[in-house]
């Protein structure tokens, strides 16, 4: 019976049913054979919503959608621009800052792509850039955001990290925290890569001027204090995370769909609810991994595999060097919320038998997915952007490996030198 029940789990793996149901099953077979009331599936679900920290979840989400919809794309570019073109490869360092801020608040990666490539593309080769390092940058740059406030893969590592009740926990402040500088340097080596890699090049470079500045900062009135309000109030601890996400929601409906009339009152129940389509099918996810966590944690399943693992791993340097080459490799196949709410559970414990802290952990993992989003062959962002820029999949490859190997570089530093992520942090 156990056999034919764990077939019929990788049969519905196989033939490709969603994500939730697969984890359910999987959860539901394992309780079933320990003897554990499936009651408890409902009870793990009921915990989920009860934490305080998922109201920040729909909250970004809807913030982010709108923020997607409306015009902030071509803002934001230009302040970017204006403040920065003027340096050598300044357009490129623009590419990365305003691709970071989109992906951050919009939490999608795809359309930064989308929304901040198709402007940066033309311009970047309109400068002189060649054409394939400007199509590697575009499609690199889409997921650079992803280890900064208000990401929505950070909250949800700090949700499932949570849930496990570990002997050293953290707050989603902390978290945050901890991505800032981890972005910088991969900014910073991005530019630096750059700057190298155009020189002999002519670029164009635009002038800095108080009038085309303070031009730029006004059409941006309206959006500039979002970031400074809410994620300094986080950052200062006066807002906790699901305050801050009230703050946003409200603030960007009000400026989008009332001041700036950007987003169509007529348009706002579609995007409502695209938004709440992906929240949902997030929270059902999560709801049963969790309850999948719990029966991996009562069968001692990371604990047998961290012995396992010992048998041919005894220290913490190899462990972080196989943990980096595993998260590549699931970066580049599964999207991120899947890997999170599968491998999560299972890393987690066995990180922390090797003295790795939790925040640390969370920064690596979403550093590897980062990179994993244009990880060939089959990267996501590879596929978006060959579809946007009508260029051929092959060409992509060519265009993203330079830019992926400067990413590994900084994902070396950000894994063996942890106190890149963790300075600001009293742990």
């Amino acid at each position: 019976m156990a056999i034919l029940l764990s077939l019929g789990v990788l049969i519905l793996a196989l033939i490709g049913a969603p994500l939730f149901v697969v984890i359910l099953a999987a959860a539901m077979t394992g309780f079933y054979f320990a003897d554990i009331p499936l009651t408890v599936i409902t009870i793990e679900v009921y915990r989920l919503v009860d934490t305080p920290l998922l109201l920040a979840l729909p909250l970004f989400t809807f913030s982010g959608y709108i923020l997607a919809e409306s015009n902030l794309s071509m803002r934001l570019v230009r302040l970017t621009q204006v403040f920065l073109g003027w340096m050598p490869g300044g357009l490129a360092v623009v590419a990365f800052f305003t691709c970071a801020l989109f992906t951050a608040f919009t939490g999608a990666s795809g359309v930064t792509i989308v929304a901040v490539g198709a402007l940066l593309f033309p311009a970047l080769v309109q400068a002189g850039y060649r054409e394939r390092f400007s199509l590697g940058l575009v499609t690199t740059s889409g997921s650079l955001g992803l280890l900064l406030a208000p990401s929505l893969p950070l909250i949800i590592y700090g949700v499932i990290v949570q849930q496990m009740d570990l002997p050293n926990p953290f707050t989603i402040q902390e978290l945050f925290i901890a991505g800032v500088l981890p972005v910088l340097l991969m900014i910073v080596l991005l530019g630096a890569y750059s700057v190298c890699s155009t020189r002999g090049i002519t670029i164009a470079r635009t002038k800095f001027t108080g009038q085309e500045a303070w031009q730029a900062v006004w059409d941006m009135k309206w959006e500039l204090p979002l970031p400074i309000v809410v994620l300094g109030g986080i950052y200062s601890g006066f807002f906790a995370v699901s305050e801050a996400a009230a703050v946003t929601a409200l603030y960007v409906l009000i400026v989008e769909t009332l001041i700036l009339r950007e987003v169509k009152l007529g348009r706002l129940s579609s995007v409502t609810v695209d938004a709440m389509v992906m929240v949902g099918g997030i929270l059902l996810i999560l709801g049963v991994s969790l309850a999948f966590t719990n029966y991996l944690i009562d069968a001692e399943v990371p604990q047998r595999l961290f012995d396992f693992i010992k048998t041919f791993i005894d220290d913490k340097f190899t462990f972080l060097i196989l943990l980096n080459v595993v998260l590549l490799l699931l970066g580049a196949i599964l999207d991120i919320f899947s890997a999170l709410v599968i491998m999560v559970p299972l890393i987690v414990p066995m990180a922390l038998a090797f003295g790795i802290d939790p925040v640390h952990l969370g920064i690596i993992f979403l550093a590897n997915m980062q990179i994993g989003y244009f990880t060939p062959p089959i990267g996501m962002n590879l596929f978006i952007a060959s579809y946007r820029f009508k260029k051929p999949i092959t060409e992509l490859y060519q265009a993203t490996i330079p830019f992926m190997l400067v990413l590994l570089v900084a994902l070396v530093i950000i894994t063996y030198v942890p106190e890149l992520s963790l300075v600001f942090l009293d742990r």
